[in-house]
């Protein structure tokens, strides 16, 4: 497994942004899909974004599609979620998670939970109306 560290959260007015960071350490990070997930109090935790080993491919929910761009780099180990625009229901714990893909799967992304097998702490958003 790999170890997350995230990173950005904080408090912000409805309508402003937010730079998460996921850090990684223990292994390959450039061989791991990464996601963002989020879970508001007394929800499920549900995907936000997703993105492949090679970053050029990405999924998001789609109450944050045109609104947050998940993003990484491979060399510094960083998985980053750009929020913008946000709204008060936005606020939750933020996690990013990781799972390990074989080197020629450049294109495979996860948005289910179970999908993946290495979790950072959380991170928590919220957003003030």
């Amino acid at each position: 497994q790999v170890h997350l560290v995230e990173s950005g959260g904080g408090l912000v007015q409805a309508g402003g942004s937010l730079r998460l960071s996921c850090a990684a350490s223990g292994r390959t990070f450039s061989r791991y899909a990464m996601g963002w997930f989020r879970q508001a109090p007394g929800k499920e935790r549900e995907v936000v974004a997703a993105i492949s080993w090679s970053g050029g491919y990405t999924y998001y929910a789609d109450s944050v599609k045109g609104r947050f761009t998940i993003s990484r780099d491979n060399a510094k180990n960083t998985v980053y979620l750009q929020m913008n625009s946000l709204k008060p229901e936005n606020t939750a714990v933020f996690y990013c998670a990781a799972r390990p893909v074989n080197i020629y799967d450049t294109g495979s992304y996860y948005y289910t939970v179970r999908d993946y097998d290495s979790w950072g702490q959380g991170t928590q958003v919220t957003v003030s109306s």
